[in-house]
């Protein structure tokens, strides 16, 4: 879904918003501003677009890893957006000029003026959010709780 949802609005982007011409939805707070981005977030790794290509594989390989072991559905969808996310900034990088693995990504909402990004760039976000949420309410990846059992042993020299 994020990757559909990522992939359809770069489309719309690049055809109805043109390079250097701002469209203001609220003020300057927030605005579709046009650029193509060859490095990461913040533009940083500009020159490095195909170490970050090599990157979002490494993190695609790991989340499938992980997924196979996943019983929390609150998980799935953490990294199914993550994955998502991933794959909508990675098919840019494969598809798009300048070519293959070194491919620039489309970002196109302006935040604040500070930084630009895109839809796989908000399914990122909100998962490491998600994540953050997920842990420190202690719901486990494998979606089982954790047992008493390991105390239990320790605590009685099993």
């Amino acid at each position: 879904m994020a990757l559909a949802a990522d992939q359809l609005t770069k489309v719309l982007a690049l055809a109805h918003l043109t390079p250097g011409r701002p469209v203001d939805l609220v003020g300057s707070w927030l605005r579709l501003t046009l650029i193509r981005n060859p490095g990461a977030a913040f533009s940083l790794g500009d020159r490095a677009t195909w170490l970050l290509t090599i990157i979002a594989i490494g993190v695609l390989i790991a989340i499938g890893t992980m997924a196979r072991r996943l019983g929390s559905r609150a998980w799935a969808v953490a990294l199914g957006l993550i994955l998502g996310g991933a794959l909508g900034n990675l098919v840019d990088r494969f598809f798009r000029a300048p070519g293959p693995g070194r491919g620039q990504v489309v970002d196109f909402i302006d935040y604040f003026g500070l930084f630009i990004g895109n839809v796989a760039d908000i399914a990122i976000v909100g998962a490491a959010a998600y994540i953050a949420v997920l842990s420190l309410r202690g719901v486990p990846a494998s979606g089982k709780p954790a047992g008493r059992h390991t105390q239990d042993a320790v605590g009685h020299g099993a």
